[in-house]
């Protein structure tokens, strides 16, 4: 078995990810109003909204990096206040939407990041560590790059390795902010079938995305989140619709079949 799709059976039924009444905010301000969720293991999520809606604080959010302005935050049935940082960072991952390199360092050390929460104080990286993170590379097409150093890649090639290293964590739960941005088409797909994979080997997954055709191929639910707190969460085949995703950007959408797909383009 490939060893970053070793993904840990759930202690308990139930939701891996759960937010009850989750307002999250700037100030006085409030972005998202109320949200109540749930992503159980092998479901992938996607959230669409304008810009400034809240996508990236809604997931730092369920990560514990901010506080939510109401509500509550539920990791496997606990509540993320509770949890312990590093239990907490073997249980997710984060990836934000600009990930930035203070240092220099290979592309393997990049990755090895990854692997930090399962290491033992005061001890260094295993075999099996690195080959966790060397799987992750070949995963993501960058096998070979492990001594290149990071400030040579492109930015495509970055984001690919910043995938890498949320891979190489092996979370129960990704949250993936645009993961696909600076990706070419043809990685952007791959970028998606791997997380795609990883939900279908039991994880939780939440990205945010632009493309509406990507989260119709990809998405089991869809959440969808407007200017003034509103929300619409529910399953991508009756929520992801050209009506919603149009009440949603303000300019409108309609819907076509093609090979088999729903294909959403502006009108």
């Amino acid at each position: 078995m490939n060893p970053i799709e070793n993904i840990q059976a759930h202690d308990a039924a139930g939701p891996l990810l759960e937010c009850r009444g989750m307002s999250v905010g700037i100030g006085a301000r409030i972005l998202v109003r109320e949200l109540d969720l749930e992503v159980a293991p092998g479901q992938l999520l996607a959230i669409l909204g304008p810009n400034g809606c809240g996508k990236s604080l809604s997931l730092h959010t369920f990560a514990g990096l901010r506080r939510a302005h109401g509500g509550i935050v539920r990791i496997a049935g606990r509540a993320i206040e509770r949890w312990p940082r590093r239990a907490l960072a073997r249980e997710l991952a984060l990836l934000p939407q600009n990930v930035e390199d203070p240092f220099p360092a290979t592309v393997l050390e990049t990755v090895l990041l990854g692997r930090h929460p399962h290491i033992p104080s005061w001890q260094w990286e295993s075999h099996r560590d690195h080959a966790i993170a060397a799987s992750a590379l070949a995963a993501v097409g960058l096998a070979g790059y492990e001594q290149r150093d990071v400030f040579t890649l492109s930015g495509g090639e970055r984001r690919r390795a910043a995938l890498a290293a949320v891979l190489a964590q092996t979370p129960r739960i990704f949250l993936l902010d645009e993961p696909t941005n600076q990706l070419d088409p043809n990685h952007q797909l791959e970028a998606l079938e791997l997380l795609r994979a990883r939900a279908d080997d039991g994880a939780a997954v939440i990205v945010t995305l632009h493309d509406p055709n990507l989260v119709a191929r990809f998405a089991d639910r869809v959440l969808l989140l407007g200017i003034g707190g509103g929300w619409v969460c529910g399953p991508a085949a009756g929520t992801l619709t050209a009506d919603n995703l149009s009440a949603l950007y303000g300019t409108r959408f309609e819907e076509v079949q093609s090979a088999g797909r729903r294909v959403f383009f502006q009108a």
